[in-house]
Parts: structure tokens; C-alpha cells; sequence
């Protein structure tokens, strides 16, 4: 065998050598070149959207507002809005702190102390309850109460004023107090100690979307 043939199959077997060695470092292409890993794809987040008055996300409605209302109602479209201006707005933090308030707001009022929650109530129910309690003592009479505790609470309506931004949220509680009256004699005229009674109560909380101030004042009470 000449020389000439030795050097191209030198240079044959090289060129195979090199070939080999590329494609296990580079790796192989099959089908479109330009795919791109799966994995390698950043999703956008959820983009919100409006269908009719209310707001959902991609996916599904608001959790935190179809969980207390329909979402084909008024109600649902006033706490869209809400969330809307107030963006730190959830109507299930609302709830948790209506249930607090609750119990604070009424056993305050059960034992005559209206100036540790004069701040929450609306000059119209501080009046309201003023009269009670001024009432009861004219009479002679005086109050013990226990609250046994809450079962059950619920939105019940929702209501948002563009002009002022002003939100309203009627929530209906279902509480148990142990209360009995007692007259200046100290003898029981109302009530049976240790036997609790159904307490029924629709609260309206009202507050200025947007505003710096966070509480909520409770504007209106009914049985």
C-alpha cells in the first residue's frame, strides 16, 4: 500500500474520531431544532379578568368572594369593588374580626361599658345603646351575662356606594348569652343563671374603601 492511501486513511479514521466525539459532547438533534425544554418555560402568573361586575382569576372566580355569596349577585359585584380600591381588603379577615367584634362590642354593652367601644359605633347606635343601658338603670335594674359563645355567623349582604366609596356589610350572627335581671332587690326578673338563650342578631358594618382609617364602625343592629 502507497503512501498516499496510508495518509488518507489516517486522515479518514481522524475525521470518524472526531465526528464521534462531537456528538457525544454536543448531543444528537431530532425533529425541530429550535424546541424548547418544557421545563425550561416560565408560566405567567394568573392574569384577573372581569366577567359581568366580578373579578376572577384565570381558572375559576374569587375563592375569597364566591365562599360568602353567590357571584351572580349584587352582593358579590359590591365586594368586587371593594377589593378593587382597597386591595388589602378580604372578606374573610373582614369576617374573622366581625366575629371578634362580636363578642367585645356585646358584653360591653351587657355590662354598661360603652366608652371602650364608643370608637366602633356610629353616633346612632352609641345613642341607641346609651338609651338601653340609661333605661335599665332608671329602673333599678341590673344585668349579669356570660357569653356562652357564637354558632354560627354569615355574610348576609354587601353593599358598595361608588360616590363615596362607602362599604356596607350585613353579617348575621347566632350567638348564646347565660343573662339574668336582677331588680334593686336583687331579685331575678329575667332570665335563669346557667341556662343560655339563642341570641339573633344582624349587624351592618360600614366603612370608607380606600381611606387610611382601617376599623370598621358598626352602623346598624336589628333582631
Amino acid at each position: 500500500m502507497n503512501s498516499p492511501i496510508i495518509q488518507l486513511l489516517v486522515l479518514a479514521g481522524i475525521a470518524v474520531f472526531l465526528i464521534l466525539k462531537l456528538a457525544r459532547v454536543l448531543g444528537t438533534r431530532d425533529g425541530f431544532e429550535g424546541q424548547v425544554n418544557r421545563e425550561d418555560v416560565i408560566t405567567p402568573a394568573p392574569q384577573a379578568k372581569r366577567i359581568g361586575s366580578l373579578e376572577v382569576i384565570d381558572g375559576g372566580p374569587d375563592r375569597d368572594i364566591t365562599d360568602h355569596v353567590a357571584e351572580d349577585t349584587n352582593a358579590a359585584g359590591a365586594l368586587a369593588e371593594m377589593k378593587r380600591i382597597d386591595k388589602n381588603f378580604n372578606v374573610t379577615e373582614f369576617l374573622q374580626g366581625a366575629r371578634e367584634a362580636y363578642e367585645w362590642i356585646l358584653m360591653a354593652f351587657e355590662n354598661g361599658n360603652l366608652e371602650e367601644i364608643k370608637d366602633y359605633l356610629s353616633d346612632e347606635v352609641y345613642a341607641a345603646f346609651e338609651a338601653v343601658i340609661r333605661e335599665r338603670e332608671s329602673e333599678g335594674l341590673t344585668v349579669e351575662v356570660e357569653f356562652a359563645g357564637l354558632r354560627k355567623f354569615r355574610l348576609l349582604d354587601a353593599v358598595f356606594i361608588h360616590e363615596t366609596k362607602s362599604a356596607m356589610l350585613t353579617v348575621h350572627f347566632i350567638g348564646e348569652l347565660c343573662s339574668i335581671v336582677k331588680n334593686a332587690d336583687g331579685e331575678i326578673v329575667e332570665g335563669k343563671k346557667g341556662h343560655p338563650v339563642r341570641q339573633d342578631d344582624y349587624w351592618t358594618f360600614q366603612r370608607t374603601m380606600g381611606s387610611n382609617d382601617p376599623n370598621w364602625l358598626l352602623v346598624a343592629t336589628s333582631s
